[in-house]
């Protein structure tokens, strides 16, 4: 009886989790509007400032907008419709003019906005005499410029680009399967902290895809400029961060009060950090390439997992508290960090600056951005690191003992704590990986991690509960999955074929691929 109320709530909160009110998703967006970045051709990273745009709906005007410094531009609009977005050709400075593309023609374009849809427009620039169509455009720019008649808009678009779907079917064929391996990649490095933890606390952390989204932000965070809030978020980090390295390497060492004492100065003094950084605002300001971006973010990441085992998940378990109310808290510390995000960083979704418009690679009968071969190249070492790390180092091995069997591991002389510690640690730092070069592809908004956590759960259960590499070969079996039934189905079907993968899979061999078949009862 116990076991089948547990399913059935289990059941409800999947259901509330994977569908949300439209009335709340209609307030959280903020209606109807147009917006997008005019960056300099040679520069993406800079932005054109002055650019006049104009939004028309047949012959009245609807509003205006001028580039800021960044290049940013938004004009709100009354509801869903068709609109005229026209460029002031006279404020574009003397060097450059409009790139011509299929949707953006004499610096016009015609575009459809539907209900709630807060629509990304791509306007580039090229030099003054030029090609007219300047630099190509990655697949899911085309998506953007070309989402035509059929309102598909990117801005609601929740699976990753599935490039051209154009050719014969042996190039489409080519060209799904590599872009089905990088969106499988990305899983499997977002998935992997969440099978560890599994397997080390067995805890379901629902809260897993908010870790992502907040890696995405930190790095969209440090990379566009920190001031203010950048300052005072890494602050408050680095004293939560103090803290715990603290515990890890101070216990044992000092008493246990002089212990507390200590963690807890490390923590205030980063709260009074914080403040004064806050104060100061923007005359403390600076700003990283992404690629130091995303390391900050993820240590950040690693610091927000490991508080989140030493400061919640640790005295629940000493508490003896029920797995059922754990995961209850878990899908509260999800709902808290996913709206804290929407809070501070707003419902806009927005790109990394600099991989918007790429020139693409081509590889035989495949095409590819840049930023994508980048982000399979940091996949695959990191997937083979975490492999390495988990076969041949003393802390890998305690991981997989006590993922393995925690109570012979503890009796064995392993301090599960302290390695449970690492695997949270591991987990939100891979997350947070995973959230940025989940961004990279897509776009950065608060519910990025959300989408994909569906799919995670898909790859850990495909692969195997509790195991790193049922994780890997999970991810990759989804992705793949999902971008090759674009062949033959909508794209809008993605995840439902890899959901239903799972499924068929939890009939067959329950345990998962690498998973191994236990007694129950």
């Amino acid at each position: 009886m116990r076991t089948r109320l547990v399913t059935v709530l289990l059941a409800l909160i999947t259901a509330i989790l994977v569908i949300p009110g439209p009335a709340a998703t209609a307030d959280e967006q903020g209606g109807e509007a147009l917006h997008g970045q005019i960056s300099h051709p040679d520069d993406r990273d800079q932005g054109v400032e002055g650019i006049g745009i104009t939004v028309f709906q047949g012959d009245d005007e609807i509003g205006a907008s001028e580039t800021d410094p960044d290049g940013m531009w938004e004009v709100e609009l009354p509801g869903p419709g068709e609109y005229r977005v026209v460029v002031d050709q006279e404020s574009i400075p003397s060097e450059f003019a409009v790139r011509e593309t299929s949707l953006v023609v004499d610096g016009e374009a015609e575009v459809e906005v539907e209900a709630d849809d807060r629509r990304p427009l791509i306007i580039a620039l090229v030099p003054a005499g030029g090609e007219a169509d300047g630099g190509s455009p990655s697949p899911s720019e085309e998506e953007t410029e070309g989402s035509g008649e059929e309102g598909d808009a990117p801005a609601d678009d929740e699976s990753i680009a599935v490039g051209d779907s154009g050719g014969s079917f042996g190039e489409r064929l080519a060209q799904l399967t590599v872009s089905g391996v990088l969106f499988g990649l990305v899983i499997a490095v977002s998935a992997i902290g969440l099978s560890l933890i599994f397997g080390t606390t067995k805890l379901i952390n629902f809260s897993h895809g908010d870790m992502v989204t907040f890696g995405a932000m930190m790095a969209m965070l440090f990379s566009t400029g920190a001031a203010g809030m950048g300052n005072a978020l890494l602050a408050i980090f680095a004293g939560l961060g103090g803290a715990i390295l603290l515990g890890v390497f101070a216990e044992g060492r000092l008493a246990r009060t002089g212990l507390i004492v200590a963690q807890w100065v490390s923590i205030f003094a980063g709260l009074a950090l914080a403040t004064l950084l806050g104060v100061l605002g923007d005359s403390v300001g600076w700003q990283l390439p992404l690629w130091a971006a995303t390391v900050v973010a993820v240590l950040m990441g690693a610091v927000l997992g490991g508080s989140m085992e030493r400061y919640v998940w640790r005295p629940l378990r000493h508490r003896n508290v029920a797995m059922i109310q754990m995961f209850i808290v878990s899908i509260g510390l999800a709902l808290i960090l996913r709206h804290v995000i929407l809070v501070l960083f707003g419902a806009r979704r927005e790109r990394y600056a600099g991989f918007q418009i790429q020139e693409l690679v081509e590889l035989g009968p495949v095409s590819l951005p840049p930023r994508d071969l980048v982000v399979m190249g940091v996949a695959l070492v990191v997937l083979v690191g975490v492999a390495c790390l988990l076969q041949f180092t003393r802390i890998g091995k305690a991981m997989r003992a006590v993922s393995d069997n925690r109570d012979l591991a503890e009796s064995s002389g392993i301090d599960v704590d302290r390695v449970t510690l690492y695997v949270w640690g591991l987990g939100g730092a891979l997350a947070s990986l995973g959230g940025v070069l989940f961004g990279l592809n897509q776009v950065v908004d608060y519910e990025m991690g959300f989408r994909l956590l569906l799919l995670m759960f898909a790859a850990v259960i495909l692969g195997g509960l509790g195991t790193a590499y049922g994780a890997m070969v999970g991810g990759l079996a989804v992705g793949l999955v999902a971008v090759l039934s674009t062949l033959w189905f909508p794209s809008q079907l993605m995840q439902a074929w890899a959901l239903a993968l799972m499924i068929l899979m939890l009939l067959v061999r329950p345990q998962g691929l690498l998973g191994r078949r236990e007694r129950v009862g």
